[in-house]
């Protein structure tokens, strides 16, 4: 009898054990503002990203050569992103902040954008299938895309200077404004940012 309450106690242990294990497990989620500004290690970020495409369209746009092109070609300019090089030391996903600088750029209403060589890949294999399958009132003649006038390229580095249980992280950012009909920088830009990690007790 005795025996048989012993294992009906530890049985009931065991469940208590393990529904508390899987609700200690169960994550808390909260919303965050997709603006706001939170640093949890220090490495780059979200915000980072918003920042640095903010400033270097405003700077870009800021430039001569803009109106100087405005004023001979009667246009707006085409803009495409070449390819923007991590060559940081960690992983950063380029990916989100040539969006940012896209839209950014996009919004100003004073340039207009080509898509990327890969996404035109993808539109001409569109164009192809439309030759066979759509009909003459729908489809898309190739030959007819817009040339870009500018490609914009740059690149992504980092310098980590660290002791014990403190980090410096510098950020440097390079974007180029290249003329696509003559290989001439037009514009140069250059953001930096500066971070101080502690962490107490903690060797990087």
């Amino acid at each position: 009898m005795f025996n048989r309450n012993c294992r009906h106690f530890m049985s009931v242990l065991l469940v208590l054990g393990l529904v508390a294990g899987v609700a200690a497990c169960k994550p808390i989620v909260k919303r965050e503002d997709p603006n706001s500004v939170k640093d949890l290690s220090g490495k780059w970020n979200d915000a980072d990203s918003r920042k640095v495409s903010q400033e270097m369209i405003q700077d870009v746009l800021s430039q001569r050569w803009l109106s100087k092109f405005t004023a001979k070609k009667g246009q707006m300019p085409t803009v495409i992103v070449g390819q923007i090089r991590n060559l940081s030391h960690e992983h950063i996903n380029t990916r989100t902040f040539i969006a940012d600088m896209q839209r950014a750029l996009i919004n100003s209403g004073e340039v207009s954008f080509v898509a990327s060589s890969k996404e035109r890949s993808e539109i001409r294999d569109e164009r192809k299938d439309q030759d066979l399958n759509a009909s003459e009132e729908t489809r898309k003649a190739m030959g007819n895309e817009a040339g870009a006038d500018f490609m914009l390229k740059g690149s992504i580095n980092t310098i980590i200077d660290a002791i014990e249980g403190e980090q410096i992280r510098f950020y440097q950012v390079d974007l180029n404004l290249i003329d696509m009909a003559n290989n001439r920088m037009v514009w140069a830009g250059q953001q930096k940012i500066k971070k101080s990690v502690e962490r107490s007790g903690v060797r990087f």
